[in-house]
């Protein structure tokens, strides 16, 4: 199988599911860490990093260390063309879906320093 074959089929899987979808549309807001992510989805830390690093193998995320933290950012797209034009559709797609909805109206009480003990 081709790259670009390869690369297109890794985004639309990382897109299949609801949580790594709802994981994008969270940081379209704001960078989080991985405890952040958890609370707001109310997952397992083993079940959210397993999310995160199928996203960010698309190219869809990314990461950077920051003393304790892990903080998670929507990808730029350079590593992957076609997570770069995903991400500028969802962008505009689901905004107004309930569970996303919910999602971004919890965000501003979701606080790092009071969940992770930072």
């Amino acid at each position: 199988m081709e790259k670009a074959m390869r690369d297109f089929i890794k985004v639309m899987k990382a897109l299949s599911d609801p949580n790594r979808v709802k994981m994008v549309k969270l940081l379209q807001r704001r960078v989080l860490c991985v405890c952040e992510i958890q609370e707001a989805l109310g997952l397992g830390q083993s079940t959210t990093s397993k999310h995160l690093k199928i996203l960010e193998e698309a190219g869809l995320i990314t990461y950077l260390k920051e003393g304790l933290w892990v903080n998670y950012r929507l990808a730029d797209g350079a590593r992957n063309p076609y997570a770069a034009s995903l991400l500028g559709n969802l962008r505009h797609w689901l905004e107004e879906d309930p569970a996303v909805e919910a999602l971004v109206a919890r965000l501003p009480e979701i606080n790092r320093e009071i969940i992770c003990g930072g």
